[in-house]
């Protein structure tokens, strides 16, 4: 299943947007102008859908309540509203899904939040419709959604399922190296990968060695003298770990663990796993941190070719400022979306019919979009 069209409005730093979504979507623009902000409307319906310890209230809650979400130059209407449609395949207009999802404050009484509408439909047959004769009967009924509640989300539970098994990865190497030192709570769904290895270990045998072997074969192009790459664990301890073998000039030289890996390698090991890693969405912001630019010119290729096995290929949404990655001819210039700060709230829109004409004469992304992209008078930045 794949995402296909996006409409908000009042959410976060949005008055009201409406964008086409593609298989791999490149999310560009300045500082502030809402990135990340987009990449949480999807993570928002993970936390609605997950299994254990998820739903509405909670999603809400977790992002420091309604008056955080609601965008700051929203007048009326008063509620924030979010339409996502899916397809089985980004190019299939017979298995088509909407889901509609609007909430507001009560406005008196406990101040809840509470659902204004919630809809879903597939292939134009609606299948719910709140609020509705139980709900107006019972208004608490309304600080959930049926997404979340198994007994309400038969007809739709592959939505809930397709949501809730969303990926969300920023890994930072140092929470991976030093986390037996830094200890503490992991965070929920571990976005920054503290329990990275915890992961690994406990996907069955075969497949993470099969996964490994794919990731090894693609670290040893990108890293020089690598050679191979292992999972173990502590004889002592039990804990999982990672090793990896170099070429090197001490003949005797052994394997190395994570602790000793550069945070480049850690960061691709990252992202290759997570593309191996299941089939629902994926969202990267700024993989190219850490990394090399002859690196990050490639990752474009590279994300095709890790998914080029799979059965079901990931759909990407990838923000970054990188003209290394943007630089790559091979990005298809119909799924960059750029953000634009106004006045009031960020707008979002594809390439113009003259961007995309200089893309097809053979300019790059970065040369036709990354200028557009910066903060107007930043040059007068190294006079302060």
């Amino acid at each position: 299943m794949y995402i296909t069209h996006i409409k908000l409005r009042n959410w976060r730093n949005f008055i009201d947007i409406e964008t086409a979504i593609h298989e791999c979507t490149w999310l560009l623009g300045p500082n502030a102008s809402g990135k990340s902000n987009l990449l949480d409307v999807l993570r928002f319906m993970k936390d609605i859908c997950k299994p254990q310890g998820g739903g509405l209230q909670k999603a809400i809650a977790d992002r420091g309540g309604l008056q955080k979400l609601r965008c700051l130059h929203a007048r009326r209407p008063p509620e924030v509203r979010i339409e996502l449609t899916l397809a089985d395949r980004i190019d299939d207009p017979n298995d088509v899904w909407k889901y509609h999802l609007a909430f507001m404050p009560e406005g008196k009484g406990a101040q809840r939040t509470l659902i204004k509408e919630e809809k879903v439909w597939h292939n134009e047959k609606i299948l719910i419709s709140r609020p509705d004769a139980n709900d107006v009967k019972d208004k608490i009924r309304l600080s959930q959604t049926f997404m979340e509640q198994i007994q309400a989300n038969a007809e739709f539970r592959e939505l809930a399922e397709f949501f809730s098994n969303t990926t969300y990865l920023h890994l930072v190497p140092q929470l991976l190296k030093f986390s037996d030192a830094i200890g503490g709570k992991i965070m929920e769904d571990d976005p920054f990968g503290q329990g990275f290895l915890e992961r690994i270990a406990k996907t069955p045998q075969r497949t993470r060695d099969s996964r490994l072997k794919k990731i090894e074969s693609a670290l040893a192009v990108a890293i020089p003298q690598f050679k191979q790459i292992r999972f173990v664990k502590d004889e002592v301890t039990g804990r999982p770990h990672l090793e990896a073998l170099y070429s090197h000039h001490r003949p005797n030289a052994g394997w190395l663990r994570e602790e000793h890996f550069s945070d480049g390698t850690l960061r691709l090991l990252g992202l290759f796993w997570s593309i191996l890693d299941g089939s629902s969405l994926l969202l990267l912001e700024e993989p190219e941190l850490s990394l090399n630019d002859a690196i990050v010119r490639e990752l474009p290729a590279i994300l095709i070719r890790m998914q080029r096995d799979k059965k079901r290929r990931r759909q990407l949404f990838i923000s970054t400022h990188s003209e290394a990655l943007l630089s790559n001819l091979g990005i298809d210039a119909k799924g960059v979306l750029i953000l634009e700060p106004k006045a009031e709230g960020s707008n979002i829109r594809a390439l113009n019919k003259e961007e995309q004409l200089a893309i097809e004469s053979g300019f790059s992304v970065a040369e036709v979009v990354l200028p557009k992209t910066k903060p107007q008078d930043i040059e007068q930045l190294g006079l302060w």
